[in-house]
């Protein structure tokens, strides 16, 4: 293709990236330590380079020129030059295409190729394209679904619809598959408030992974903050996820997007050079200090077992983020952000504080604010682990919740006295008076781990198609498999396992905190014991709709259990008199209590074999001696039937059984009234109400 010749004026530093207006494009890239910076534009048809243009300005430590004729849909790129003094941490090779960190789209999806990478890596890497800033006022309010209404539902944007049978061919595994009639159908059906999506910023496959003939399915390796991944699309990212966000929003469905501002796909000192590493290395990234204290330029910090840290404590990097963040709000028009391996944001640089820059910056934004923001509270470097530690404005994912339950209803003695800690929203963890009880946000299976079906059904993980010698994965699930290790045709082991699915579950959504549902737990999403199967896009990892009766019977109990905590106060948002975090009460008592009736003591919560208790929930007191709510939980995580004595708060005291785990179908939960005792089956929950 011919060359272009384009009229070139020094433009402005004042707004990184590419900035359209009527006569053309302002170009900005934050690149202190370069001689040169060359904008490089491609042919929108082939990426055939079409004009090579050496940026004449230069305003502190950004590069910038305005470049007349510009349109949307022009592709670009970066090229820097200069010394590459690798004790200095730059990284400059004029060889290869650099990605803008601000680009908004990108021109195809990122696939690894080690020879298109060699020499000159113009044709391996996706162009930036620069594209139109269309904020509309037209598009649907947001939700704005408050904390204790809130039930978070993880999914993947290609596995959800992959194989949906009602979503058309052509749509499946994409933004507009996610926001089809069915689909969201049956989240509202559900009954919850707010999907929660893996990872839609643009990545990159694993080198490691891609040479394994597999690739990265999740997404957790990022090229870029703020292009939404064009593996999702059809033919307009943009557009085509804000459908997607406006469809869900019209629904009453919060979006909430899982990112991943830990590390890049750059990965260590051998990995490629993408974008970050080509324009400033040295503050990008973080850097291991040596025995003088001198930062060594040859050691990448490695907090997130990727390779690579990224250096949030740098102002430019912190502002990069702040404004990626703002951007998927304002532009995109999400709701809210998980944060993985959010301790490494919190590291200001080396070391964890809640008072970061960091956390400080996201606090006063006035954009951000008001959005839900979910710790991922870890990271793997030197004490990473930091749950309960983050500001009070924060939510954290719990993994004592998580262990803590799953080991109380396999049946594992002395976990009693922790397991009512936890379903109180693990307020040794999250203490009254600091924190709200709303800040644990409670899961017993997630992306990374056996999903709810898996739990039940595996003793061990199998791992095998990762090509990793079964190695990877976590290795302690708290799993049980009943008898046979995976599938079966045994009816007495399929049965013990879908109780314990009901348990399970149940435990989620009774408990205090924000429940979180892994995305195809309800549908008995399998994935064949694979605990870690982030590198399986396939059927082992896309959500299967064609459901048997025992799977449509766990479908319709999930629905049951989350109506019930959504028409309970109680049951979703205990406020306590004594938690001077949260003024206002509608507890006015709170009993625990034997299998005889007694009120349970403290030897009693230290014995390990005790495995059975109820826990009464008395809301608060009208002047006719009425109370608003007032419920009776009845857990049994033994392997034999106990007859539980009911408590009497008033003379003729009667018990309305709402549910009652050891039944399948909602149709055979019994209408049953109890007054004086009730014979609880073996792993098995119940639910009274009082009348």
């Amino acid at each position: 293709m011919t060359a272009v010749t384009y009229r070139v004026q020094s433009g402005s530093a004042t707004y990184l990236g590419a900035v359209l207006d009527e006569s053309g494009c302002n170009f900005a890239v934050h690149c202190p330590n370069a001689d040169l910076v060359q904008l490089c534009l491609f042919s929108a048809i082939d990426e055939t380079q079409i004009a090579v243009i050496n940026m004449p300005a230069k305003t502190g430590k950004v590069w910038h020129c305005y470049v007349d004729g510009i349109q949307a849909g022009q592709l670009y790129g970066y090229r820097t030059s200069g010394e590459s003094q690798g004790l200095m941490g730059y990284r400059f090779m004029p060889e290869k295409l650099l990605i803008d960190p601000y680009a908004k789209a990108l021109s195809r999806p990122m696939h690894w190729d080690a020879k298109l990478y060699a020499d000159d890596s113009q044709k391996m890497i996706a162009k930036s394209v620069v594209v139109a800033n269309t904020v509309s006022n037209e598009r649907p309010a947001k939700p704005n679904t408050p904390l204790d209404h809130t039930v978070l539902y993880e999914a993947h944007v290609k596995g959800m619809t992959a194989q949906h049978p009602q979503v058309p061919a052509e749509l499946q595994g994409t933004f507009l598959g996610m926001c089809q009639p069915v689909v969201i159908e049956h989240l509202q059906k559900l009954g919850i408030s707010a999907v929660q999506l893996m990872p839609v910023a643009a990545f990159m496959p694993e080198p490691y992974i891609t040479n394994k003939g597999l690739t990265n399915y999740w997404g957790y390796n990022p090229i870029n903050y703020f292009s939404p991944e064009p593996r999702y699309a059809i033919n307009d990212a943009i557009g085509e996820f804000k459908t997607m966000v406006d469809g869900f929003h019209k629904a009453g469905i919060e979006v909430i997007l899982d990112v991943v501002f830990n590390h890049t796909a750059e990965g260590g000192l051998e990995g490629p050079i993408l974008s970050f590493k080509g324009l400033d290395n040295s503050s990008f990234y973080l850097f291991e200090r040596n025995e003088y204290g001198a930062i060594d330029y040859q050691k990448f910090v490695n907090n997130s077992g990727c390779g690579n840290s990224v250096n949030t404590a740098f102002p430019y990097v912190l502002k990069m983020v702040m404004d990626a963040l703002r951007y998927w709000v304002q532009e995109m028009g999400v709701d809210g952000f998980r944060f993985d391996l959010a301790a490494s944001l919190g590291r200001d640089p080396y070391e964890f504080s809640a008072l970061s820059g960091f956390f400080r910056t996201i606090r006063q934004d006035p954009v951000l604010i008001g959005c839900k923001l979910i710790a991922e509270p870890w990271d793997i470097g030197h004490g990473g682990y930091r749950l309960g530690q983050f500001p009070s404005n924060w939510l954290e994912c719990n993994d004592k919740y998580r262990d803590t339950v799953r080991a109380f209803w396999r049946g594992d003695k002395g976990t009693t006295s922790d397991f009512a800690t936890r379903l109180l929203g693990s307020r040794d963890v999250f203490p009254k008076e600091s924190r709200s009880i709303l800040t644990s946000v409670n899961n017993i299976s997630y992306h990374d781990g056996f999903t709810l079906h898996d739990l039940v059904s595996y003793q061990e993980r199998h791992n095998e198609a990762n090509g990793e010698q079964n190695r990877d994965g976590h290795g302690h699930n708290l799993s049980a498999n009943y008898g046979v290790e995976g599938p079966t045709d045994d009816a007495s082991i399929t049965e013990i396992r879908e109780q314990q699915k009901r348990n399970l579950f149940t435990t989620l959504l009774l408990s205090q905190g924000i429940p979180h549902v892994l995305g195809g737990d309800e549908l008995s999403r399998t994935q064949q014991g694979n605990n870690n199967a982030y590198c399986q896009d396939n059927p082992i990892s896309w959500l299967d709709w064609e459901l048997d009766k025992t799977q449509q019977q766990f479908l319709d109990f999930c629905q049951y259990v989350i109506s019930i905590r959504k028409q309970s106060v109680l049951l979703h948002h205990l406020q306590l008199q004594d938690d001077k975090f949260d003024m206002a009460h509608n507890v006015a008592k709170i009993y625990w209590y034997r299998p005889d009736g007694a009120r349970k003591l403290e030897d009693d919560w230290n014995d390990p074999n005790n495995q059975c208790f109820a826990f009464e929930l008395r809301g608060e007191e009208f002047s006719t001696g009425e109370t608003t709510e007032h419920w009776l939980m009845v857990f049994n995580a033994s392997d034999h039937d106990v007859q539980f004595n009911c408590p009497t708060y008033i003379k003729d005291q009667r018990w309305k059984l709402v549910l009652d785990t050891r039944y399948s179908e909602l149709s055979e939960q019994p209408d049953v009234v109890v007054q004086n005792s009730y014979k609880q089956a073996r792993n098995s929950i119940c639910l009274f109400n009082a009348i």
